[in-house]
């Protein structure tokens, strides 16, 4: 239910958000809106007010804006507060909004998130140093190695292991090249990014070299008791480097010692320190109090203006990610597979609501641009497709036929259905006993 509710609660704000950038530019033109609907079908809820029905529809998968005059197909008489009657910039200034709308959301969430206070990775914006090569992954075939410095990925330059990730995410199963800095030569293989998760996502099975960070410690525990802090960083365990452990790793390396003293490798605000801690035995298994980063956080705090100044930032690269994945189906770069639709949104809604409403404003925001960009593609039945027809007719000083637009129209139409019909069909794969059941057919 949580994740029925939080699709409902995120599809619905930016529905409402995107129809209503289209209200308000209608109403600032002078058209007459009929009808503003949240959903499509059978209309459970309806008040109208000022000549425009407002209502609530049985199908919540989107939402409109009905306007006097808006096709050649309705009825018309001509009038001024018609669409179709307003100057080609005044309809485009209509159209743009919706889109417009969801794009100024994602900056205004991904803005009080951040303000809020954001804790991420810190090696993020580091240079890509391969700090462990997993055995048998990608990485390891291609001939990548630890201490390597990746420089470029499928040729692009890369100055961060952010974007790094952004660019192997959405090249899973294709060969690419990569370069990297050995000994201060430039070394470039080929390498193909094995598929992780359902949603398929790029991944070179590579680590970046970090360490465990204490992210709580427990009141009355034996980690409280020698003076052990959030944020201490875990360098070294009874005199070995923990460089490259894994979460899972450093607990049952702690697992194994209870009622044993331990002595850990502490950074703490740039000074080392040895602690030394009795894991307490429970059931067997030792533990020392304390819950586990697998790599070291930075926390931000910003102010308000440099909050907005980063979410632009933030939205700016998701853009870029968003455009490369877009032109990678068209040169099968990207696997359609990586589409994901109501199922996987509901998925990812649910799960982002039960860490808190940052993770939810953070998920809100970026399906907010992903409905803001793919509204703006020219593709008739979209909003970029009615703004390129305009352009088009705008240029060659000539409207088209109805004919001609009719045609447009259903191609449009034939490639959303196109494009609706991957979505489900990637969404009912991801469910397990579908996923069996599709296999086998």
């Amino acid at each position: 239910m949580t994740n029925l509710w939080a699709f409902l609660f995120v599809l619905g704000v930016l529905v409402f958000v995107h129809e209503l950038g289209h209200f308000l530019l209608a109403r600032w033109n002078g058209v007459r809106v009929l009808t503003f609907s949240l959903g499509f079908g059978p209309k459970l809820l309806k008040v109208t007010r000022g000549g425009t029905e407002y209502c609530i529809s049985v199908v919540p998968l989107g939402g409109y804006v009905k306007m006097a005059g808006e096709t050649p197909d309705d009825p018309r008489q001509g009038a001024p507060d018609e669409f179709l009657s307003k100057t080609k910039w005044q309809r485009f200034q209509i159209l743009i909004a919706g889109p417009l709308m969801n794009l100024l959301l994602a900056v205004v969430l991904m803005t009080f998130v951040i303000w809020n206070g954001a804790t991420e990775p810190a090696f993020e914006q580091r240079t890509p140093v391969v700090g462990r090569v997993l055995p048998g992954s990608p990485a390891e075939k291609a001939g990548i190695k630890q201490g390597d410095v990746i420089v470029a990925f499928a040729d692009k330059d890369v100055a961060t292991w952010q974007g790094l990730q952004m660019r192997v995410v959405p090249r899973a199963n294709r060969e690419v090249p990569i370069v990297v800095r050995r000994g201060g030569q430039r070394q470039q293989f080929s390498i193909v990014p094995e598929a992780q998760t359902k949603y398929e996502i790029g991944d070179l099975g590579i680590a970046p070299s970090v360490h465990p960070e204490i992210a709580q410690v427990f009141a009355g525990s034996n980690a409280a008791e020698v003076g052990l802090r959030v944020k201490d960083v875990i360098v070294s365990f009874n005199g070995a480097d923990t460089t490259g452990f894994t979460l899972q790793q450093m607990i049952s390396e702690i697992g194994k010692r209870a009622g044993q003293p331990v002595t850990l490798g502490i950074l703490r605000g740039g000074q080392r320190l040895d602690v030394q801690a009795t894991p307490r035995d429970q059931g067997g298994v030792g533990r020392l109090g304390i819950s586990l980063s697998p790599f070291e956080t930075v926390t931000i705090t910003p102010g308000f203006v440099q909050a907005m100044g980063m979410s632009l930032r933030q939205n700016w690269e998701w853009t870029a990610m968003i455009g490369e994945m877009l032109a990678g189906f068209f040169t099968a770069e990207t696997s359609p597979r990586q589409l994901m639709g109501p199922l996987g949104i509901a998925e990812v809604a649910g799960g982002a609501a039960a860490v808190g409403w940052a993770a939810l404003f953070g998920t809100m925001a970026m399906v907010s641009l992903n409905l803001g960009l793919l509204n703006l593609m020219p593709i008739p039945i979209l909003d970029g497709g009615h703004i390129t027809i305009l352009a088009i007719e705008g240029l060659a000083r000539r409207d088209f036929s109805m004919r001609v637009k009719e045609r447009m129209l259903m191609a449009g139409f034939a490639v959303l259905m196109l494009l609706m019909v991957t979505v489900i069909y990637n969404d009912l794969r991801r469910v397990e006993w579908l996923s069996r059941l599709l296999s086998r057919s």
